[in-house]
């Protein structure tokens, strides 16, 4: 079947296509109308906003549901120094049971992709390479904050200077060590954080990587940082799940 990779359908029109087993990653699925179709089986795991179904926006629904699921959630939309200070709390313990989790399994596993995402060693390779972008970079002014255990998403372009090595194999305490050191970064600036503070905007940063070289708010980088980290560890528990399922069924 075709395989279509960066392009851009913006525009078009399907019709009586036959759509089933479709897998769509990192797509933008901006002003999309769906009409007159039979949906069954429909699984979408993405960043909602106005998602009309038979006449009814569903995504305050989703979200008031997984608040309920995940009582930390709210916490994650911090609006103030210490809320922030209260969220990174929050990251902290709860990746700290991810991790001890992921330390029962055999090394091996956490090499392992699930369904074609990161293994759990890239996660965490990726999470550092957040941090780097959004409170190094972004927020305390280094140009090129990068480790080259650093991970960017799939979908960034080369960038000159910015690390990416898929087939590195790390163990997990090589990278937890770069992973404590970037939470220890953040730590130390959310300790020192203000109202007055959280209410400015970054310098530009020249250079080539991410983000682009302009200011942002300070707030706004933070909320990146945290929700990269609560999505990413949900999508870690999800996995760690099913490489628990392997163990054991590789010793049945």
């Amino acid at each position: 079947m075709p395989e279509f990779v960066n392009q851009d359908l913006t525009g078009s029109t399907f019709r009586s296509c036959n759509l089933v087993d479709v897998t769509m990653r990192g797509v933008e699925l901006n002003r999309v109308t769906i009409r007159d179709s039979e949906v069954v089986d429909l699984d979408i795991h993405a960043e909602i906003v106005r998602l009309t179904v038979n006449g009814v926006d569903v995504g305050p629904l989703v979200e008031a549901e997984l608040d309920r699921r995940y009582p930390d959630r709210p916490k994650m939309r911090p609006t103030s120094a210490a809320g922030f200070r209260a969220a990174w709390d929050t990251v902290e313990r709860l990746w700290a049971g991810t991790v001890e989790r992921a330390r029962r399994l055999d090394p091996d596993r956490l090499h392992e992709s699930v369904d074609g995402e990161w293994s759990f060693i890239e996660t965490l390779r990726h999470l550092s390479f957040a941090t780097d972008c959004w409170v190094r970079r972004a927020i305390l002014g280094d140009p090129s904050p990068w480790d080259p255990l650093d991970l960017p998403w799939d979908g960034m372009a080369d960038t000159p200077g910015v690390p990416r090595d898929r087939q590195v194999r790390p163990t997990l305490d090589e990278a937890l060590a770069l992973r404590r050191s970037r939470m220890g970064t953040v730590r130390a600036y959310v300790d020192g954080l203000t109202d007055a503070g959280l209410a400015g905007q970054t310098q530009p940063v020249d250079g080539p990587g991410w983000p682009p070289a302009r200011a942002f708010p300070i707030a706004e980088c933070l909320r990146v940082v945290l929700n990269e980290e609560w999505e990413h560890r949900l999508y870690a528990e999800r996995d760690l799940a099913v490489l628990e399922s392997r163990s054991k069924a590789e010793l049945a």
